[in-house]
C-alpha cells in the first residue's frame, strides 16, 4: 500500500466513509494459535541445572568405566629391529622374518579379551587414498571393474587387479600368535578367533564374493595387488569361507581410520579351557611374522590386548567431554542465578 492510499484511507475513516479493510471475522481474517513461552529465570534455570547433572553423571560413569578396562600394549617395531631393517629393502619382499616377544600380564583380564594391531603415523585419511577403491568390484558384481582405483588398477600387461586400489594394496599382513606359560616348562597356544571381528553391515552388505562355486575360477583373469603375497582367494588356507572379499582381516582393514594413530581388531580370545574366564595373569609371548614395513614412513607397530565394558574400550575422551560439558553448564546456571538474584534484589530496593 502506497503512502497516498494510506492517507486516503485515514481521510475516509475520519469523514465517516466506509473502509476498504476486511471485517475482523473468522470468515475474513485468519487467526492462528501460537505458543509464546515466557523465558523467566524460574523456567530456564532448572533446565540448566538438570542438564548439568545429567552430563556430569554420565561423564563420571564413562570415566569410571574406562578406568575399569584392562589393557596392555606391546610395541614391537624396535624390538624386532632386524626384521624392520629387512623390510626397508623391497628386494627382501618374499624373505620370511619372525620375531618373538615375551611380556608379563600383572593381573587377570576377565571376560572377553580382544587383540588389536596398532599403527602409528599411518595416514588412512588422505583423500586420494580413501577414494582408491571400487565398490562394485567389492560387491562381486564386476571384479574387472577397476575404475577410481588409481594408481593400483592394472598391472603392466593390462590385467585388472582384484582387489584394486591403494587401501587394499596396503593391507596389514603381519601374523600374530599368542602363547601362555603357566610355568617355565609348559607352553600353551592361546586360541584365537577371526570370526565376528567385522561390522555386520560390512560383512553382509558392503562386501560380497562373485557368485561361483569355485572362488579361484571366479577371480580368473585378475591378479593380486602388488604388495600382497597371496591372491585374495587364498588369504585363509584353514577356513575356505574366510576368503575372497569376505575375508575378515581384509574387511577390517578396508574401513579406514580417521586419525594417523589407530588400532584395528585382529582377533578374539576363544574362551575355552584355561581361558574360559579370560586371560590369567602370568607370562606370555607373541610370535610375529613381520611383513608390514613401517620404518620407511617413520611409523611404529604394536599389539594391544584389551577387555571391553558397556561403554567400549579404554578411552577417556567421551567421559572428559561429558564432564566438561556438565561443568560448563553448571557454571552458566550458577552465573545466571547470581545475576537474577542481584537484579531481583535491586528491583525490590527501588520499589521500596
Amino acid at each position: 500500500m502506497s503512502h497516498q492510499e494510506s492517507q486516503e484511507m485515514k481521510s475516509n475513516n475520519c469523514q465517516g466513509l466506509p473502509s476498504r479493510m476486511p471485517d475482523n471475522t473468522a470468515f475474513q481474517q485468519q487467526q492462528l494459535p501460537a505458543w509464546r513461552p515466557s523465558l523467566t529465570a524460574r523456567a530456564v534455570l532448572p533446565g540448566f541445572f538438570t542438564t548439568g547433572v545429567f552430563f556430569l553423571s554420565m561423564g563420571i560413569l564413562l570415566i569410571l568405566s574406562a578406568k575399569s578396562v584392562k589393557e596392555i600394549e606391546i610395541t614391537y617395531t624396535d624390538i624386532c629391529s632386524n626384521c624392520s631393517k629387512l623390510r626397508e629393502n623391497a628386494s627382501n619382499f618374499y624373505k620370511e622374518c619372525t620375531c618373538s616377544i615375551s611380556f608379563f600380564i600383572p593381573e587377570k583380564m576377565p571376560g572377553n579379551v580382544y587383540m588389536y594391531y596398532k599403527l602409528y603415523n599411518f595416514y588412512q585419511n588422505y583423500r586420494r587414498y580413501i577414494i582408491s577403491r571400487n565398490n562394485r568390484q567389492l560387491l562381486g558384481e564386476d571384479i574387472t571393474n577397476v575404475e577410481n582405483c588409481a594408481p593400483f588398477q592394472r598391472v603392466s600387461n593390462d590385467i585388472p587387479i582384484a582387489p584394486c586400489g591403494a587401501i587394499a594394496n596396503s593391507m596389514f599382513n603381519d601374523t600374530i600368535l599368542l602363547s601362555y606359560y603357566p610355568n617355565s616348562s609348559t607352553r600353551i597356544n592361546v586360541p584365537l578367533l577371526s570370526s565376528d571381528i567385522t561390522w555386520w553391515t560390512d560383512k553382509h552388505v558392503k562386501f560380497q564374493n562373485p557368485k561361483s562355486s569355485n572362488l579361484a575360477s571366479a577371480f580368473a583373469g585378475t591378479v593380486k595387488p602388488p604388495y600382497w603375497r597371496k591372491p585374495v582367494y587364498q588369504l585363509d588356507q584353514g577356513n575356505p569361507e574366510n576368503n575372497g572379499f569376505l575375508n575378515s582381516d581384509f574387511i577390517v582393514w578396508m574401513r579406514v581410520a580417521a586419525l594417523p594413530t589407530f588400532k584395528k581388531l585382529y582377533r578374539r580370545i576363544h574362551r575355552i579351557q584355561q581361558f574360559a574366564d579370560g586371560l590369567p595373569a602370568g607370562n606370555y609371548s607373541l610370535d610375529i611374522s613381520y611383513n608390514f614395513p613401517v620404518t620407511l614412513f617413520k611409523g611404529e607397530k604394536g599389539v594391544v590386548l584389551s577387555t571391553v565394558m558397556w561403554s567400549g574400550g579404554k578411552n577417556f575422551f567421551l567421559g572428559i567431554a561429558y564432564t566438561t560439558t556438565g561443568a560448563v553448564t553448571w557454571l552458566a546456571a550458577f552465573s545466571m542465578t547470581a545475576v537474577h538474584l542481584k537484579l531481583k534484589k535491586k528491583k525490590a530496593f527501588f520499589q521500596c
